[in-house]
């Protein structure tokens, strides 16, 4: 990032290959549109070139990355909520495709489904913490420094959106049953 900041622009054709597809999966985790997160992730890389003089190199570049995406993604969520579109967020893709079993692969495409849509009901920034720690798997370290907060914060965040998200996992097991 340094040399893309220095001058270097072809240098970001190599940090987009490393990184689109964790972007790519941060906001899919959220929209779940193909459509959406792949305009989302170009849009990343869109506010890297334009805002690379702000990056310092004092901290570590997905740190950076993850704050642009951010909001990226509160820009593009205020935009459509005043143009009247809303995310569904209950539209969930089974990724697990190729399982020779198909009782066991349908019983566990309903626990994926099931907490998707657990994930879905809980606060944007319950679920966007579970995905920054989990989907991502980022340091505590790195969320507290993307969200502003201390790594303790973190954690105690991490661990009540955990418990919210097996209370609501809970309930609707119940209710499918």
């Amino acid at each position: 990032m340094l040399k893309v900041k220095s001058g270097d622009v072809d240098r970001l054709g190599l940090l987009f290959d490393r990184y689109h597809r964790v972007l790519y999966s941060f906001f899919y985790q959220f929209t779940s549109s193909k459509m959406v997160s792949e305009d989302l992730v170009q849009n990343v890389f869109m506010r890297i070139l334009k805002y690379k003089h702000t990056f310092t190199g004092d901290g570590k570049f997905t740190t950076w990355m993850y704050h642009l995406a951010r909001n990226v993604y509160a820009d593009h969520y205020r935009r459509d909520s005043r143009l009247g579109f809303s995310d569904d967020f209950t539209t969930v893709e089974n990724s697990l495709h190729n399982s020779y079993n198909i009782e066991e692969q349908t019983k566990k495409d309903e626990e994926i489904q099931l907490l998707q849509k657990a994930l879905n009901q809980l606060s944007h920034d319950k679920k966007e913490v579970l995905i920054l720690s989990r989907y991502q798997d980022l340091k505590y370290k790195e969320i507290a420094e993307i969200l502003c907060c201390s790594e303790a914060a973190v954690k105690v965040k991490v661990f009540r959106a955990m418990q919210d998200l097996k209370n609501i996992y809970t309930q609707l097991e119940r209710q499918e049953i």
